[in-house]
């Protein structure tokens, strides 16, 4: 849906830019655009038709004020609707209760709610300081009981042992018994899921709810459902009193309409999105920034978090002294700074948060070959002596056999390396005078670089 939506409306802003007034006519054509890419995105048609007349009605009504352009006005409009119908802003977890606080989570089989479960867990002992106990009420499925326990203990939570052979009800009892004694602030319950509704799962997890009277019932949904999103989410709507909902594979190559539909159809604010397989891939849903990333504005903000966790903040500031020094980069900072890359999940990670006009020029790059490149790089200078990393003058032919051998390249990788730190220590060098604008001009006119604008 992202770029979808992103596209047409771009289009639709190139081909307003010489109009000097907001009008029916091209109110109706841009939100023809807008309606074609909600639907394709297998958003459903009452959310459309509903998000689509409020747009009209605002925009209709909106002064170009200053130097913006219809088109711009109208996108404005378009990005703050769609940060309402996802519930506008951030919807907080609800742990105000007489500890232990009870966590349902509802869902079909295969939306990835054991998994959501441990990351849930995750989030909550690492955010929110709290202690937490997970179990399973999956009695069906081979081996979830088993899944849920590897998963919490990669999640440094405490899981409660249930067997197949029990009823749902029957573990829940003495796993809230067994919180309220061991003073857990949270207990996960993750339950049974079905390929499809049926009335046995649906009279299950009613059962479970009213012996446990959770303070959360979330609805764990898959983004990439698409239309079969709207039916479970109405299912269990009228089942359950929803509190909130967790998306999962947001990272996914999904049309993304669940977002906007589940949020209508429930009436249920989103609270957190899975963006990767990996146990802390849990984002907390934010509507505002969420409808930047589908009108291609990017998630800067995103970015910026995901950068300043992965970041070992003694480490930058040790490179920072050194780059205003201009002295004593070595390659052990240069290992340093791959190494923290791949803490940061990697270029890849990095990719939907972009705006779309900068993602689309660094799609161009082929990410696969920069990971295994940088990967390649750490083995290179792993395979170096603690002396060679410190005085890289070093390393001249037969040293440099020796390390491409240990690292399974070819001497030409080694040569490679060398110069590309060669080319970053005069870097350093010229950021230490004051010379950072005629290097970044320079950079400007390398080729491979960007052209930066004024320069």
């Amino acid at each position: 849906m992202a770029s979808a939506l992103s596209e047409k409306l771009s289009r639709i802003v190139k081909e307003m830019r010489g109009q000097a007034r907001i009008t029916e006519a091209n109110v109706a054509d841009m939100m023809r655009e807008v309606r074609l890419a909600l639907l394709e995105a297998d958003v459903a048609l009452p959310v459309v038709r509903d998000f689509v007349a409020r747009v009209k009605e605002k925009a209709l009504g909106q002064e170009v004020v200053g130097s913006l352009t219809p088109g711009q006005v109208l996108v404005s409009v378009v990005n703050r609707e769609l940060a309402a119908t996802m519930g506008q802003g951030v919807a907080d977890i609800n742990l105000a209760a007489q500890p232990p606080a009870v966590i349902l989570m509802a869902g079909l089989q295969g939306a990835g709610k054991t998994t959501t479960t441990a990351k849930l867990a995750k989030h909550l002992i690492e955010k929110r300081k709290k202690k937490v106990l997970t179990v399973s009420g999956d009695v069906y499925r081979p081996a979830a009981i088993e899944q849920l326990k590897t998963v919490t203990k990669q999640a440094g939570a405490e899981w409660f042992p249930s067997t197949p052979d029990q009823k749902p009800v029957d573990i829940a009892h003495p796993a809230l018994d067994y919180a309220r004694k061991h003073y857990f602030d949270v207990l996960l319950v993750d339950t049974a899921g079905r390929l499809a509704i049926d009335e046995a799962l649906m009279r299950e997890i009613q059962q479970l709810h009213a012996a446990l009277n959770p303070v959360e019932t979330l609805f764990v949904v898959d983004a990439m459902q698409g239309q079969d999103a709207i039916n479970t989410a109405r299912a269990f709507k009228e089942a359950l009193p929803l509190t909130g909902i967790i998306l999962t594979k947001m990272d996914g190559d999904s049309r993304g309409g669940a977002a906007l539909s589940v949020r209508a159809i429930t009436g249920a604010p989103i609270k957190f999105a899975g963006v990767s397989e990996k146990i802390d891939g849990l984002e907390v849903f934010d509507a505002d920034r969420h409808a930047g990333r589908i009108l291609g504005m990017g998630d800067i903000v995103a970015l910026v978090e995901q950068v300043t966790a992965g970041v070992d903040m003694a480490q930058a500031q040790r490179l920072a002294a050194k780059v205003k020094s201009g002295e004593g980069f070595d390659l052990d900072d240069f290992l340093d700074q791959i190494r923290q890359m791949k803490k940061m999940g990697g270029l890849s990670s990095f990719m939907d948060k972009l705006p779309s006009a900068m993602a689309a020029k660094a799609s161009e790059v082929d990410l696969n070959r920069a990971e295994k490149d940088i990967k390649r790089k750490e083995g290179i200078i792993c395979s170096m002596t603690p002396k060679e990393r410190r005085k890289p003058d070093l390393i001249k032919a037969t040293r440099k056999r020796r390390i491409a051998a240990g690292a399974g390249v070819h001497v030409q990788e080694v040569n490679r390396l060398l110069k590309e730190f060669e080319q970053m220590q005069g870097m350093m060098k010229k950021m230490k005078g004051g010379g950072l604008m005629k290097m970044m001009k320079r950079m400007g006119g390398m080729p491979g670089m960007p052209k930066l604008p004024g320069m």
